[in-house]
């Protein structure tokens, strides 16, 4: 089988060589140029035409900004992981270059780099095989359905069978809000889907993104930016609005409260669920006690299988339940375990799914 070749630019040595240590162990890998800043990167992508680049984004000359609107001046259309720093102008900056097309990020170890780079090796590595095969595949490039997303680690979820079996609901309850869960893959899925909304949008929607907390502040910013509804970092006790969008902040589960009159979101940090905090498990479990089955329930693309579980909650009570297509999926985990345990009322690709959704609402009001 093909290995993927890998272009490294960071003008840190100790970065270039540490992250080509972790690409050279991985068996479907190969590293087939390094670069110490975007000149240098420019040219090293023409010579070699990598199959992936990884990104550092401040270097001297020409910076990872500079580098990825050339790229798209020259018309490269290469997928490019960011590696980013956890600081707050460093989200910012990372921000923007998804914004520029670059289609996820890693971030960069903080502290003690030899001590803490196991700790990004395997999320680089699942997301150097997601998105490269998601690139092959859009282009019609891949082989065998074997070749087709040969993760590190699997965690494509098997049938569990003490997972519960419910019948279809006899009926289908009005929605009064919209719940999203998305991970690998989410933020370009979900910028994709917002901006597709028109302000006029009925519901409330509420966002579980897998992203560390310092990055769920500017990606919100991001989000509101380019959407016609109003995009917000979700913080404790905020009413929840028909027509808003609420981000949860990183490291932090978010749930809502029935109030008399309101409905209020509720963030805490208790145990992370499925490995993850916030967990979108997590969400559509207090959706379902808030709301009943007034609820839509999206999962977008994401590695393993967090919010399918309590997707089924909301089937059995009569939500609308939804789930992004294959096709359309970096990674196809987190819909797909739904989809398997028939707890999906409707599967839908990425492009149509603005649509779709509005006129499945349509009929509600």
């Amino acid at each position: 089988m093909k290995k993927i070749s890998v272009l490294i630019i960071d003008d840190s040595a100790l970065m270039r060589n540490l992250v080509s240590k972790i690409i050279s162990h991985e068996s479907g890998m190969t590293v087939v140029g390094t670069a110490l800043n975007g000149v240098i990167g420019l040219k090293k992508v023409e010579e070699l035409q990598p199959d992936v680049i990884t990104l550092d984004l401040e270097m001297p000359e020409l910076d990872g900004i500079a580098f990825l609107r050339e790229l798209h001046q020259r018309k490269i259309d290469t997928p490019v992981i960011i590696l980013s720093s956890l600081a707050h102008a460093g989200a910012k900056i990372t921000m923007q270059a998804l914004s520029l097309g670059a289609c996820d990020f890693v971030t960069k170890p903080s502290g003690s780099i030899s001590l803490d780079i196991k700790d990004i090796s395997k999320e680089l590595c699942e997301k150097i095989y997601a998105h490269y095969h998601f690139y092959q595949k859009k282009k019609g490039a891949l082989g065998s359905k074997e070749e087709e997303r040969p993760l590190l680690d699997p965690k494509n979820p098997k049938k569990n069978s003490t997972w519960p079996k419910y019948t279809p609901p006899s009926k289908l309850y009005t929605p009064k809000i919209l719940c999203i869960g998305a991970s690998t893959g989410g933020p370009f899925a979900l910028k994709s889907f917002l901006s597709g909304l028109s302000q006029d949008f009925p519901l409330p929607i509420l966002i579980i993104q897998h992203m560390p907390k310092e990055f769920t502040g500017p990606f919100a910013e991001s989000l509101n930016s380019i959407c016609s509804l109003d995009v917000q970092e979700a913080t404790d006790g905020a009413i929840i609005h028909p027509g808003k969008v609420y981000i949860a902040p990183g490291d932090m589960h978010m749930t809502m409260e029935d109030k008399k009159m309101v409905r209020v979101v509720r963030l805490n940090q208790q145990e992370p669920r499925n490995g993850h905090r916030p967990s979108v498990d997590v969400l559509f479990a207090s959706a379902a006690k808030a709301y009943d089955g007034n609820v839509m329930a999206i999962l977008m693309t994401g590695m393993g299988e967090d919010g399918a579980r309590e997707m089924g909650t909301l089937f059995s009570k009569g939500a609308i339940t939804i789930a992004q297509d294959r096709d359309s999926c970096v990674v196809y985990g987190m819909p797909k375990s739904a989809i398997e345990h028939h707890y999906v009322q409707y599967v839908m690709n990425l492009e149509e799914m603005p649509s779709r959704i509005t006129e499945i609402i349509q009929q509600y009001y």
